[in-house]
């Protein structure tokens, strides 16, 4: 069973634009995937542990993929600081002036608060793709200012809407703005997914995802 996930998530690598898979090795053991290699950018690393998420039967990922970026091209912290504060303010996605960044040998750490959860995805999807980093540690609050109303019903709904995980197995518990999913989900992608919808209610400020893939 672990050769055949193994080829799967090998064919879905190959399939993924943006991602060239000769540089990346898979090994499975149990469901649980393995990632090595190298890629060159953040972006396709990224690209890469989504990319294997997807495929049916992978319970977790451990993601081992080291980033070469090209020798010679200017990726410095200062060069990095500037590009960034430069997408964020072009981002209408980010509120501005709310998010600050810290550089430290191409690790960018995000700090500040938004309304939203996409808000603080957007701003790290900007980072995400420049030149020369090589991590983000998103510390954004979520700081909502809308008021929050039946929050476990909103998700239960959303999660009945959505066809691609069954909404039976998972059980939603919020306590004012944090909540909490337990039960169980067919795959890893599945999981994802569940948490992504929960985050997507208004006045969400936290997710607890306790689900287990079965």
């Amino acid at each position: 069973m672990d050769q055949a996930l193994k080829q799967k998530v090998l064919d879905e690598l190959a399939w993924q634009p943006g991602v060239d898979e000769a540089h990346i090795g898979v090994t499975v053991r149990g469901g649980v995937v393995t990632l090595i290699g190298h890629v060159g950018s953040y972006a396709e690393k990224c690209v890469a542990e989504r990319a294997a998420g997807r495929v049916t039967g992978v319970r977790a990922i451990a993601e081992e993929l080291e980033i070469r970026y090209l020798s010679g091209a200017d990726h410095g912290d200062e060069t990095i600081a500037q590009r960034a504060l430069d997408v964020i303010s072009w981002d209408f996605s980010v509120p501005k002036d709310r998010v600050t960044i810290k550089i430290e040998k191409g690790w960018v750490t995000l700090r500040g608060d938004v309304d939203w959860r996409f808000q603080s995805q957007a701003a790290e999807a900007d980072i995400r793709s420049l030149f020369g980093v090589m991590g983000v540690s998103n510390a954004i609050e979520i700081k909502p200012r809308v008021q929050v109303l039946d929050v476990e019903k909103q998700i239960r709904a959303a999660f009945r809407r959505n066809a691609e995980f069954e909404a039976e197995n998972i059980v939603v518990t919020a306590d004012g703005r944090t909540v909490t999913l337990t039960g169980q989900v067919g795959s890893y992608y599945e999981r994802t997914l569940a948490a992504d919808t929960a985050w997507s209610a208004p006045g969400v400020t936290q997710v607890h995802d306790l689900l287990t893939v079965d």
